[in-house]
């Protein structure tokens, strides 16, 4: 199976997966009165909307560059990430104002233990799909599926923990039939809402990022250098390096200094050999090289990347 039809697979796993556990939340915490199982179901509900913009995200990023989009498709997965944070964001404010109006207002609760049962399931189904949404995510270096599958992660502490609250709940009605203990459903799911909260900010960061270019890590770029290194003495060093992601894509562009005599054909089938080790490491990167005779006159930018000059020369030329 090509990258593309696994990651297609999964995502309609996961909306398969969310459309049936948001129908037996929402039943099951109707007919209990829990607060925090259909907090829950908005949880799952949200995670749902998220799965359906992954897999329309996935299936149209997947689509080569055209006339009216030369980079590709690419960002289409990083609006899609952006898209579902928000999406958890709202879904955490509601189900803290349903959480407040629960504590002063409370609700007697009856048969919770079915409440027990979907949480487990819940908390069972999802750590299997999101395990196969971050592996499929990770191997096609998808943050619309890794966003999906992070959001499945929390599903799974988020339902362990109403559980949780549910069954000390039935516990302490069955052993202190007297105690009020009608508060801590509705303190178990403001501890979800928290969970998302946390959740979503670290999908925003990790998905606008890149909608912004921001530059890739620092040991992403090191491996430009590390590749021209090993062309010594053959390259003079390299300059103006620049790095984006779009979603899987990643770009580079840099300047390298080759000796002057150097002819056409033999600076580019350098250029190409160097491109193909940063695709061998990174397959879906686009890298442009721009070619330039050394000419041993050297601004700033290029001292920083040369690789032929010694340390009083690079001090020499600072200060001039």
């Amino acid at each position: 199976m090509d990258k593309q039809k696994m990651k297609t697979s999964v995502a309609a796993l996961s909306v398969t997966s969310n459309s049936v556990l948001v129908a037996l939340k929402l039943v099951i915490g109707l007919s209990i009165g829990s607060v925090s199982v259909i907090s829950e179901a908005i949880h799952s509900g949200v995670d749902l909307v998220a799965a359906v913009i992954a897999m329309m995200a996935v299936r149209r990023s997947g689509k080569p560059a055209d006339g009216s989009h030369s980079y590709g498709h690419g960002k289409i997965e990083n609006i899609a990430g952006t898209v579902e944070a928000i999406l958890i964001f709202l879904a955490a404010a509601w189900i803290i104002y349903e959480s407040v109006r629960k504590i002063i207002s409370p609700e007697p609760m009856e048969d919770v233990g079915w409440g027990v049962a979907v949480m487990t399931g819940s908390a069972v189904a999802n750590f299997f799909v999101s395990r196969m949404l971050f592996k499929v995510g990770v191997k096609t270096d998808s943050i619309a599926l890794k966003a999906d599958g992070m959001h499945l992660r929390t599903d799974v502490y988020t339902s362990l923990g109403v559980m949780a609250g549910l069954l000390i709940y039935w516990l302490v009605k069955l052993l202190f039939p007297g105690t009020d203990i009608l508060w801590i459903d509705p303190v178990a799911a403001i501890l979800v809402a928290v969970l998302i909260i946390k959740a979503a900010y670290e999908l925003t960061r990790e998905s606008a990022k890149d909608l912004i270019d921001a530059r890739l890590p620092e040991e992403e770029e090191a491996l430009v250098e590390k590749y021209v290194r090993e062309r010594i003495p053959d390259v003079c060093g390299y300059h103006h390096l620049r790095t984006r992601k779009s979603g899987p894509y990643r770009f580079f562009e840099f300047h390298l200094m080759v000796p002057g005599g150097l002819s056409v054909k033999e600076s580019h089938d350098m250029g190409d050999s160097i491109v193909a080790k940063i695709k061998n490491h990174f397959p879906e990167a686009r890298v442009v090289i721009h070619v330039e005779p050394c000419e041993r006159v050297c601004d700033e930018d290029c001292v920083r990347g040369c690789f032929i000059l010694t340390e009083d020369q690079r001090e020499a030329i600072k200060r001039a």
